[in-house]
């Protein structure tokens, strides 16, 4: 089997190495990849956005089948073109990727099938968001309605940093058309997760859960970011609580997607948070999380290649997945001045030695080459991921793997994993 894998970060360089092990695999071609990933692949200099090269280069080099990393070509039809084409392709229509494209049309999708979210206003002026943001109470928060890589949300806490928001959404203009109609939502108390499931459009198999930590900052403060560290397993979920989710959330999703005639074949993302009243709906992603991507498929056992053609095939083979009986602690490796001006072009070092440790596997992700030198172009870095027999284990590798690796600014969240540390050591 020969595979595209479309995208350029460190949850594409884990799906390319997850990839890599599977048997059926004879070739992994990736558009436009990364240097980590020109290590395991073979790079196409095509941008995730030119969907019609995209689906030529995959005709051309006889593609059987295409993995999607990021959103942006699943919101504008990839999807579709390729099928169209008779190409076999990982990734939802646009239609169905609207659960992430539209955090409006996800929330009303929500209340159409009785699936649980916090309430939320449509705002699409500064004053329609003060008055939602006055109704809710401190904190708000506030969610740009399309694409802002991971970055549209803002919580303000008071009177000032709503001002602030308003600013970056109105004045600025910092999420440009994403942000044209700002979603108004009340603020949830409770523990945040990450649940992922494998759809073939009738049929969906939960993957192992995972938990992130979107904010900047050591104590979840700072500003959200697309994710600074995640763990896998979760290890905060009751339980049974897994299959409560997929009873209420995941299989309503699929199910309801089909009856409005989206079918949904893809990976559906659900970012969850668990309340005493139960899980409620926060976001969709359709297409895998990062940085949970990179802790979750260290795990799976079996191959990965067969599972997404299965899917993708509409023949998801009932049952669950195996996998290792492990946990993986991901940390990620972000520039200087991330989220909102990071830093390029600054030389990193150390990879090579971390890579030599035991149990640690690093993803690149915001990289490239200047000559024969590795710096940084992006924000998030690097993923450095640790195995153990338990969390704490696992943290340890994986920052004994960061403490080898240097560039200029690096920033990395060193509590990690902590609250669930803490919360195991009460329990």
């Amino acid at each position: 089997m020969r595979v595209l894998v479309i995208g350029s970060g460190a949850r594409e360089h884990a799906i390319v190495h997850a990839l890599r092990r599977s048997p059926e695999v004879s070739g992994v071609f990736a558009a436009p990849g990364n240097p980590g990933i020109a290590q395991a692949a073979d790079i196409l200099p095509l941008a995730v956005d030119d969907i019609p090269a995209l689906a030529e280069a995959a005709a051309d080099l006889r593609i059987d089948l295409t993995v999607v990393g990021p959103e942006l070509p699943l919101a504008l039809g990839i999807g579709d073109e390729f099928s169209k084409r008779g190409l076999r392709l990982f990734g939802p229509s646009s239609a169905a990727a609207q659960l992430e494209s539209s955090k409006v049309f996800a929330k009303n999708f929500c209340h159409r099938h009785h699936i649980a979210t916090p309430q939320a206003v449509c705002a699409v002026t500064e004053d329609e968001v003060r008055e939602a943001a006055k109704e809710f109470g401190f904190p708000v928060v506030l969610k740009a309605d399309g694409l802002a890589a991971g970055k549209g949300v803002l919580i303000p806490n008071n009177q000032e940093e709503l001002d602030e928001a308003m600013e970056t959404f109105f004045g600025r203009r910092s999420f440009g058309e994403a942000g044209a109609r700002v979603l108004v939502e009340e603020f949830v108390v409770g523990t945040e997760v990450s649940f992922m499931a494998i759809s073939d459009g009738v049929k969906a198999l939960p993957l192992a859960t995972s938990r992130d930590y979107k904010r900047i900052g050591e104590g979840d403060a700072g500003p959200n970011t697309g994710g600074m560290g995640a763990h896998s397993p979760a290890l905060v979920l009751p339980k049974g609580l897994g299959r409560t989710i997929m009873d209420t959330v995941i299989t309503p999703v699929i199910q309801g997607m089909a009856a409005e005639g989206r079918e949904y074949r893809g990976v559906l993302y659900a970012g969850l948070m668990l309340g005493e009243d139960g899980p409620k709906v926060l976001e969709f992603n359709c297409r895998f999380g990062d940085p949970e991507t990179q802790a979750v498929l260290l795990r799976l056992e079996g191959s990965f290649a067969a599972l997404v053609k299965s899917a993708a095939d509409g023949q998801l083979v009932p049952g669950g997945l195996s996998w290792r009986r492990e946990v993986v602690a991901c940390v990620v490796a972000a520039a200087d001045g991330y989220p909102a001006l990071p830093r390029k072009g600054d030389a990193i070092t150390g990879i090579e030695e971390a890579m030599a440790l035991p149990a640690v596997t690093v993803y690149h992700a915001g990289t490239r080459l200047e000559g024969r030198r590795l710096v940084t172009s992006g924000g998030r870095v690097l993923s450095v991921c640790g195995r153990g027999p338990d969390l704490g284990t696992a943290l340890k590798t994986a920052f004994q793997g960061m403490d080898l690796i240097h560039f200029k600014g690096m920033t990395v969240r060193k509590d990690i994993g902590a609250d669930t540390l803490a919360q195991q050591e009460r329990e």
